[in-house]
């Protein structure tokens, strides 16, 4: 086996777990999803630079093809940071969350519930109002009664005119 197709394998395993993990009510889990999904994306960049080569800075400028890709290296180095300050604030999210309820589980509450209830309502109230000649419009403004868009003519600019408010002090002039 070539050493790119495991790091590959071990890459799609850490996506893998670290999604699945993100998915549970644990806030804990979650921390620990996110951490595999940012060493997976680490590994992802590890991966997608290539073959190690010389750095840009170092030795002539002879042969550009030996040297090695910087931006992989700035991203990796970026997705770390980024992964460090959200696991902090996440781990911080934790210890509140324990200091509240003695647990780290997401519970529903009342409105969560109400919300979850009014979905289901409104999708059955949606499917009930489609109708065939709902199928044959193309807009939902038909006629020209209930356009939102009125076109003026030439003949109705004079009509604003006179009955527009002016900025000037004083009044009209």
């Amino acid at each position: 086996m070539n050493v790119s197709l495991i790091l590959i394998i071990i890459m799609g395993a850490l996506f893998a777990a670290g999604v699945y993990a993100m998915l549970e009510r644990s806030l804990t889990r979650v921390l620990i999803g996110f951490l595999l999904l940012g060493n997976a994306a680490n590994l992802f960049l590890l991966v997608v630079m290539g073959a190690p080569g010389v750095a840009p800075f170092y030795g002539s400028a002879d042969d550009p093809a030996e040297f090695s890709d910087p931006l992989p290296q700035a991203l990796t180095l970026t997705a770390i940071v980024i992964t460090f300050a959200v696991s902090a604030f996440l781990l911080a999210l934790i210890y509140r969350s324990w200091q509240l309820g003695q647990a780290d589980t997401v519970e529903d509450d009342e409105a969560d519930l109400a919300v979850r209830d009014r979905m289901a309502e409104d999708e059955e109230a949606m499917e009930q109002e489609i109708t065939d000649e709902d199928d044959d419009a193309t807009t939902d403004f038909v006629g020209d009664q209930t356009s939102p868009i009125t076109v003026l003519h030439s003949r109705d600019f004079d009509a604003l005119r006179d009955d527009a408010p002016t900025d000037r002090p004083g009044g009209d002039r």
